[in-house]
């Protein structure tokens, strides 16, 4: 069980719940390059099933779908698997930041202090899935030390697997 006040020493991480999904779909329509990439449209239906949604055979106590914050300011959103694919392993299903505080190096703050809390958790990776065809995604991973590990295919496009060893 991970502890979310460890996640960021500079945000307030806080659960996101069903209460929260109006918020939650207006912070992912501003971010519209993802969903050009990934063949889904924003909508509260679908902010809602991404909050309870989890992979094959893992139990939703295992899923964190958290809310980074600066003071009132949602700065980035994350859904965090615990012991997926594996059980030490740690599975990125979803990362957004903020759009306007992008290329400020505040998005790959947060994944480094992710990865060493992670580590201290004694997971041995963190793996997710990029758009093949989406280029800043791409870009943002490799610069975050992910290395492709296998391609996806999938009704909206390739997913590239990519993972980190901590």
């Amino acid at each position: 069980m991970f502890d979310l006040s460890k996640f960021s020493t500079q945000y307030h991480v806080r659960p996101m719940k069903d209460s929260d999904a109006d918020a939650l779909l207006e912070f992912c329509v501003q971010n519209d390059q993802y969903y050009r990439y990934c063949g889904k449209q924003p909508s509260r239906e679908l902010i809602l099933q991404d909050l309870h949604i989890t992979p094959p055979n893992t139990s939703v106590d295992a899923k964190y779908y958290v809310g980074f914050y600066d003071g009132d300011i949602l700065v980035a959103i994350m859904d965090l698997i615990d012991g997926y694919p594996e059980s030490d392993t740690a599975f990125i299903g979803f990362f957004m930041m903020n759009r306007q505080l992008q290329g400020r190096q505040t998005g790959t703050h947060i994944i480094q202090e992710l990865c060493l809390y992670l580590k201290e958790t004694g997971m041995k990776r963190v793996q997710l899935g990029i758009d093949k065809e989406n280029p800043q995604s791409n870009h943002f991973w490799a610069k975050n030390g992910f290395s492709v590990i296998r391609e996806v295919e999938q009704e909206e496009g390739t997913i590239l697997v990519a993972e980190k060893e901590l």
